[in-house]
């Protein structure tokens, strides 16, 4: 063998060699799942035996934050690592601006980092942050993902029996009848034969056996349990799911057994997973996450009360109370994250790419607000924190939140100078008394935050902008 073959079989072996040490990284996101819907986060009529034992072998967040209160956003700071203030999609555009609902060429996605530090990249489930047609430059494939299939229009994903999703850049047909449809495939199965969840699962598991000998990053985003609004509107129930479960013989509503059962099926998919990588023999190199990416809905008409969503906290989703943006997060790693730990340690979705980006030996982007979480899973070294978090709502004017030093919450309702109130976490978890008549200077520090926190977007007008143009 010359030398200079020599050479080159040493660099690939040590190609290889590093390659086997960077951790195959699993991202499972839930849609519209509360804190309180979890055993594990204290629920007590659902059942989720798998994701209760993911917790116990693994480690539980009990402050980890949503990108936003709703669904686009909040998959946007995900992705980008940018707070909601400077992240690209702010919020949910619907179907009169999906450009604005688009991620962009210049976005740097968690994805495409991964990408570059050689892991084989996937998104299976709904997308939200482009579509065809109208904002390609967020299609998948463009920020990072070398496969997808599922969801690209979040409308579209209201539907758990769709008659065709996405693969890659191609629509696939299913054998589901659907009406109500529009432009953008919204509506609701008469004839329902193939669950969407089921299908992502499936698809979930089969990438993980493909990509066992290399590194390897999946976004699993889930559909369930996310309401279909367009079959609520018309039937009343938007809970859809193939089977009730144990709750068939609950002498509860319809969309009250719906509710529960996707809920649980979901939990089944889970542990589908983390079976299949013990099986697989990689659970010991395979980091998995899962949480939810806002708080809890109502829009199956199922009743809030009987299940608790919130847990402690106040509101559901497109609320800035805790009830709207504090998620479950359950991180598990067998050999690397100790079981049975709870973490009080403060983060949210944006600090996934820093998080991934350290795993994987990556570089951060610059101009993310992230900051890694793994000394937390490691539970080794200093893990630094935010001193500010951030959260903006455009459905309903013009809605900005904070949280300083992982205790003081603020809420403003309107542009500068409106009244902001604050609410101290660590006495007051429901975010019941406003207490800025006694702490003023916290009251005017948070609101000086607020006033310089975001960066304008001419696709994110505040609407005391928009009405001050007019």
């Amino acid at each position: 063998m010359t030398n200079r073959i020599l050479s080159a079989a040493l660099v690939l072996a040590a190609g290889a060699a590093a390659a086997a040490q960077k951790p195959n990284l699993i991202f499972v996101l839930a849609d519209d799942l509360g804190y309180g819907e979890l055993g594990c986060y204290g629920q007590q009529v659902i059942q989720t035996p798998r994701l209760d034992r993911m917790a116990a072998e693994g480690v539980r967040f009990t402050r980890f934050y949503a990108g936003a209160t709703v669904c686009a956003p909040s998959r946007s700071v995900l992705m980008t690592g940018r707070h909601h203030g400077r992240t690209r999609v702010r919020g949910n555009a619907g179907k009169n601006n999906m450009q604005a609902q688009a991620l962009r060429a210049e976005d740097v996605t968690v994805a495409e980092v991964l990408k570059g530090a050689g892991y084989a990249t996937a998104l299976i489930g709904k997308w939200g942050l482009g579509d065809a047609g109208a904002a390609e430059s967020g299609l998948p494939r463009r920020q990072g993902f070398d496969t997808f299939f599922g969801y690209l229009n979040q409308r579209h994903a209201h539907n758990h029996y769709p008659d065709f999703l996405w693969r890659d850049e191609t629509r696939v047909a299913l054998p589901n009848v659907v009406t109500g449809v529009g432009g953008d495939g919204a509506g609701y199965a008469t004839e329902a034969k193939v669950y969407a969840d089921d299908l992502f699962a499936d698809e979930a598991l089969a990438f993980v056996r493909a990509h066992r000998e290399t590194p390897f990053f999946l976004f699993w985003s889930m559909v369930v349990p996310h309401a279909n609004n367009e079959r609520a509107g018309a039937l009343k129930d938007g809970a859809e799911v193939p089977d009730y479960g144990p709750y068939a013989q609950k002498a509860w509503p319809e969309p009250d057994k719906g509710h529960a059962a996707m809920i649980s099926r979901m939990d089944g998919y889970v542990g589908r997973l983390l079976d299949e990588l013990r099986r697989l023999g990689i659970a010991e190199r395979t980091l998995v996450i899962f949480t939810s990416d806002n708080g809890p809905h109502s829009e199956s008409r199922h009743d809030l009360k009987r299940f608790n969503p919130s847990g402690p906290y106040t509101g559901i989703k497109r609320s800035l109370t805790d009830g709207g943006i504090r998620v479950p997060c359950i991180a598990w790693w067998p050999g690397t994250v100790a079981p049975g730990r709870d973490s009080a340690h403060t983060g949210y979705f944006g600090d996934w790419m820093a998080t991934a980006a350290e795993l994987a030996g990556a570089t951060v982007p610059p101009g993310c607000d992230s900051i890694s979480f793994a000394p937390t899973l490691r539970a080794t070294g200093h893990q630094p924190a935010h001193e500010f978090l951030y959260w903006e709502f455009h459905e309903r004017g013009f809605h900005q939140a904070t949280l300083w030093q992982g205790r003081w919450k603020g809420i403003r309702k309107g542009p500068p100078g409106s009244p902001l109130a604050l609410y101290d976490q660590q006495a007051d978890v429901a975010e019941t008394n406003n207490v800025a008549a006694r702490y003023p200077e916290i009251a005017a520090r948070l609101a000086d935050y607020l006033n310089g926190a975001r960066s304008e977007s001419a696709d994110w007008v505040p609407a005391w902008q928009q009405k001050k143009v007019q």
